[in-house]
């Protein structure tokens, strides 16, 4: 696989994810927070208790801030991993650690819109993959840090990838998209259903049958079987390595949805066309 030179439309694709990927990181760090607050109103209003009103929170506002000492996070300090580097990896005001987590995800999206414009050019089908590209990513960090795949993110996720399909940007048709939504669903599924039947104990949640079907519906129903492998052999891999290292959580628990997202991002690496004809489709 051979990619051109860098042309002028990757570098700008590269500068776009870094200031993507630096919303995403407030995506990830914010979306969990009012799903969590709008839960405890829908609590409250079926409880019948009085609902307190609330400072507004949002993806826009309140401004940015140190999570531990206020401190608000001023614009030369916001700037895509220069910012990190030059701050060292602290608060600019308490010297705090800063997680990071927030340089990489900006690196990540800066290198998933640079490989999709390297390789469909700046086109529609490239916007495509990489909106793709940047919801996968959220989703798969805040699955790991959250336990949550916010149907926020994933249902339009699942819709445009259909839409995709049925437009061409994709190496499925609109027929293989669809069944690949429905299979990567109800397989995920029956496995759920199967494994607590057997054992009286839940093994995924239903998001992990949401992002499946969305990776159906991206790449069609012939890649299903590869891309669960994938996730299956990268997630058993990861687990054990943590459980070597005493980093499994209480319970041995461990999210699914980043290892479908990881195997997501290795077929869009790997390039659709080419799995498909490396699988003899």
């Amino acid at each position: 696989m051979t990619f051109p030179d860098l042309p002028s439309g990757v570098l700008l694709a590269s500068f776009l994810g870094l200031l993507i990927g630096s919303f995403l990181n407030v995506v990830i760090f914010r979306l969990p927070k009012m799903l969590e607050q709008q839960w405890a109103r829908d609590y409250q209003e079926w409880a019948g208790t009085d609902v307190a009103p609330a400072a507004p929170f949002n993806l826009i506002v309140p401004r940015s801030q140190c999570p531990s000492c206020a401190a608000p996070v001023r614009w030369h300090q916001n700037i895509p991993v220069l910012s990190y580097l030059v701050l060292r990896g602290r608060c600019g005001q308490c010297r705090s650690p800063i997680s990071g987590q927030y340089p990489l995800v900006e690196l990540s999206t800066a290198a998933l819109f640079a490989l999709c414009v390297a390789r469909w050019g700046v086109t529609p089908v490239a916007g495509a993959w990489c909106v793709f590209a940047a919801a996968l990513l959220v989703l798969a960090v805040i699955d790991w840090e959250t336990t949550l795949l916010p149907d926020a993110i994933v249902l339009p996720l699942l819709w445009l990838g259909l839409i995709a399909a049925d437009s061409h940007w994709t190496q499925a048709n609109l027929p293989d998209a669809l069944w690949g939504a429905i299979g990567g669903y109800l397989s995920l599924w029956s496995v759920y259903w199967a494994f607590k039947w057997a054992t009286g104990k839940e093994g995924m949640g239903y998001g992990d049958f949401k992002l499946f079907a969305c990776l159906g519906a991206w790449f069609g129903w012939q890649l299903l079987i590869p891309l669960i492998l994938l996730s299956s052999i990268v997630g058993t891999v990861v687990g054990l390595a943590l459980k070597l290292g005493g980093g499994l959580r209480e319970g041995g628990y461990m999210p699914f949805g980043p290892f479908l997202a990881g195997a997501g991002f290795v077929c869009l690496a790997w390039s659709p066309s080419a799995l498909r004809a490396a699988i003899g489709l």
